[in-house]
């Protein structure tokens, strides 16, 4: 009995790396938002992962930023519910990445989740896709 908790323990166990890593993660992310919930969209961008800023140029991000951001209003709380670290996520090239999901609530719209996907790019976290719903 003692064998099988044991390796149930390790089985669910998260590696200490992998705790360092989605601090890091999560670190970038926030710094990010704050520039988002300014409405600092060509500095979040700059700020932005290489993958996000080949699928994107900086002219349609900050349209798209300030479309989708905009009628929401200002942040009232955010609160972080989700953190998984991954080496490959759909439609992405394999890397290192940590998806984030924040239970947030806006002027607008009391409850909405923000999925936010920071990746080691160059070797820093940075934000390569954002996704509010």
């Amino acid at each position: 009995m003692k064998a099988l908790l044991l390796l149930v323990m390790i089985g669910f166990s998260t590696p200490a790396w992998a705790d360092e890593k989605q601090q890091q993660a999560e670190q970038a992310a926030e710094l990010w938002l704050s520039q988002l919930d300014a409405g600092e969209y060509q500095a979040t961008w700059e700020n932005a992962a290489s993958l996000f800023k080949g699928q994107i140029t900086a002219a349609q991000w900050r349209q798209a930023a300030s479309a989708a951001r905009q009628p929401l209003g200002v942040l009232i709380t955010r609160k972080l519910i989700n953190g998984t670290y991954a080496t490959s996520l759909p439609g992405a090239p394999d890397g290192e990445y940590v998806v984030l999901q924040f239970q947030t609530a806006f002027a607008n719209k009391a409850q909405a989740i923000e999925t936010v996907t920071p990746m080691l790019d160059r070797g820093e976290w940075r934000v390569s896709g954002y996704f509010v719903k």
